[in-house]
């Protein structure tokens, strides 16, 4: 699972709203790969892109997203992945706030199901790659 989710350059391919994935740079030390990239995502007329710095750190199985650049005034997620006998368990932590109240209003419900939707890709693109 952490392999999927690391995979970010195929997140188009996959997660709804996600309409575009660019890395901007890609730096791999000590058995850690720092990206920064850029991701768009949109709804209905609305479009918005913004910047993360991403760690992956496949040796403890943790991906942090450190927000660089965009519509937010602040996101924190991370991602954590435990090996189980049936496979994985994957704790996944996300906090936002828009930094336009209006953008919020507009986007914000739309988000919290957005997230939803992409627990649901990733479980669907894991049942795909790994069944």
């Amino acid at each position: 699972m952490f392999d999927l989710v690391a995979d970010v350059d195929k997140y188009p391919q996959f997660l709804p709203l996600c309409e575009g994935l660019a890395i901007r740079s890609r730096k791999e030390r000590d058995g850690k790969v720092l990206l920064v990239a850029d991701m768009t995502v949109g709804y209905k007329a609305i479009r918005e892109t913004f910047t993360t710095q991403v760690l992956l750190n496949k040796a403890e199985r943790v991906i942090d997203v450190k927000y660089i650049d965009g519509p937010f005034k602040y996101l924190d997620n991370r991602w954590r992945f435990e090996d189980t006998p049936s496979g994985s368990n994957v704790h996944f932590f996300i906090d936002y706030e828009f930094k336009s109240r209006i953008l919020g209003a507009l986007m914000g419900s739309m988000f919290d199901r957005a997230f939803r939707m992409f627990t649901e890709a990733f479980e669907t693109r894991a049942g795909k790659i790994y069944s």
